[in-house]
């Protein structure tokens, strides 16, 4: 099947599902499916706005809530993980994944599901050590600190995603798994991100925790977004045993949302023809989240996984043939995502503007069916206890804490040496969150409605690349050499004038947009927010 993948979505779902149709107009090109590695921004109303982790001057409403309100339908079934600019109060409605809109899946902080047989993962947010540790305590209204911790991934998640066994086909970051840049075209990239050379140099670029997953999954492809630039890699894994065979995965990371280049991909990927067209649960997820049900945690405190230290009377969680059987049985084998969809949330109405709406700690019902089925905890319900019975501090509760600097916290030690997934070296193409002089006061925001009649997308239809099923990438040092011929030789022409065949992540592409962080840089472009400004 056609598998079409997206960077970073921004919220501009119009301008994405518009160029996939143009994509089956012009060359009867239409994916089954279609992923987002993150930055979603799944904004339902004003409220929404006021909780993503951007400045007051760059919070415009796009055009999700069309999709959430009724209004119009994503054309194909969309699959996402949250990324480090998200309405993060609409997300953490649904921790173990949920329809934020129909035909529109979140996989929740972690999530396996499948597809017509293929296995989807992934982890939303991005990489901090400092908050690593810590379990899902924010709730809105988020304060300064909690407005940016909402988004950073927990032990928990990798710890549950770590219990899989059966193999993963295709698995998705927002960040990028550390280390996967020494195994493609470095080279090419420094070219195009001069400002990654020292974390490349020294190796702490990208997410650690993310590249531990990338070790024990080894799915067959891996997509992330996060750096705003193409990279392709290809990583060959080491065998455990004799009789282990050898496993690669290929990876992908896209550019950032039209009309920027290379934001999309499609790919084909193996799948099951006799499968059905739903959305369906992964029976040994399933059983993992039970496994682990007793390991939630909503509070600050830091605390480490279980593991083979002596200090744990248990730390292996991986489920058993016969849990997974079990999970089949109490769902009959109907392993189908009930379209459950509901709406929890006013929706935005262009003719009737409420900047003030405040945002609101809600339990969605989708996530209380959930967990009573399968006997989980819910965790904002777990968060709502915690703040009636005065027993935590909860995410409510305004900290004092500063806000903390790549270096992690000095009292909460990562298990990690660094825990940026982004850069420290200053990136001229960023924005800091804090560039009017300030933390921005989060009772603000402002609304800037999508034209009803968008713009033509045709110029942007040759960023739309098609890639075989291969995906093959020779190494580093084969890449270097090999780059520069297939740039002379047209090796990045536009679909407008190639037909769409099928082409090799040789080709590297991507702007001169990127990602770096100091202290309170966040890895979101300038040019995202601001039309005059993106990349001409």
């Amino acid at each position: 099947m056609k598998v079409a993948v997206a960077g970073c979505c921004h919220g501009a779902l119009d301008k994405m599902y518009e160029t996939l149709e143009l994509l089956q107009r012009r060359h009867n090109v239409r994916p089954d499916l279609l992923l987002c590695c993150g930055d979603f921004q799944a904004v339902r109303n004003e409220a929404d706005l006021r909780c993503m982790a951007v400045p007051a001057k760059y919070r415009h409403m796009q055009t999700f809530y069309r999709y959430y309100s009724g209004e119009k339908k994503a054309p194909v079934l969309t699959v996402f993980i949250g990324g480090n600019h998200e309405a993060s109060n609409h997300l953490q409605e649904l921790p173990y994944g949920g329809w934020v809109a129909p035909n529109i899946y979140y996989l929740g902080y972690a999530g396996v599901v499948r597809f017509r047989g293929v296995r989807i993962g992934g982890i939303s947010g991005i990489f901090k050590s400092h908050d690593y540790r810590k379990g899902h305590f924010e709730c809105p209204p988020y304060n300064q600190q909690t407005i940016r911790s909402a988004y950073h991934v927990r032990n928990i998640e990798v710890f549950k995603l770590k219990q899989l066994k059966r193999p993963i086909d295709i698995f998705m970051s927002h960040d990028w798994p550390r280390s996967i840049y020494h195994y493609g075209n470095k080279k090419q990239l420094l070219k195009m991100k001069s400002f990654f050379r020292q974390e490349v140099e020294s190796n702490t670029l990208g997410s650690p925790a993310a590249s531990e997953l990338l070790q024990h999954l080894k799915p067959t492809y891996w997509f992330s977004a996060h750096l705003h630039v193409k990279f392709a890699a290809f990583m060959q894994h080491e065998t455990n045993s004799k009789d282990e065979l050898p496993k690669a995965t290929k990876f992908l990371a896209l550019d950032k949302c039209l009309p920027h280049r290379d934001f999309l991909q499609i790919i084909d990927v193996e799948h099951d023809p006799n499968a059905g067209d739903s959305l369906e649960y992964d029976a040994e997820w399933i059983a993992v989240l039970k496994a682990t049900n007793s390991l939630v945690n909503v509070t600050q405190s830091s605390w480490n996984m279980p593991e083979k230290n002596g200090l744990h009377a248990k730390w292996d969680y991986s489920v058993t043939e016969e849990a997974i059987k079990e999970v089949l049985e109490e769902l009959n084998n109907d392993l189908k995502i009930p379209c459950n969809f509901t709406l929890t949330a006013a929706c935005y109405d262009p003719s009737k503007p409420q900047k003030n709406m405040e945002p609101v700690h809600t339990i969605n019902p989708q996530t209380t069916e959930f967990c009573a089925q399968f006997g989980l905890t819910d965790i904002n319900d777990r968060i709502q206890q915690a703040k009636e019975e005065g027993s935590g501090r909860g995410e409510c509760e305004e900290e004092e804490e500063e806000e903390m600097d790549s270096t992690g916290s000095a009292e909460e030690p990562s298990e990690y040496n660094t825990d940026n997934s982004g850069l420290s070296s200053f990136n001229p193409d960023e924005i800091m969150l804090d560039d009017e002089g300030g933390d921005e006061d989060l009772s603000t925001c402002s609304v800037d409605r999508s034209p009803d009649h968008p713009a033509e997308f045709s110029t942007s239809f040759s960023d739309i690349r098609i890639m075989p099923d291969s995906m093959a990438v020779s190494s580093d040092d084969a890449m270097d050499s090999n780059n520069e011929e297939l740039e002379k030789s047209g090796g990045s022409k536009q679909v407008e004038e190639k037909s769409l065949t099928e082409r090799s992540l040789k080709r590297i592409g991507g702007d001169e947009n990127g990602n770096s962080g100091v202290k309170k840089i966040k890895r979101r472009n300038q040019a995202i927010y601001a039309a005059e400004d993106e990349d001409k």
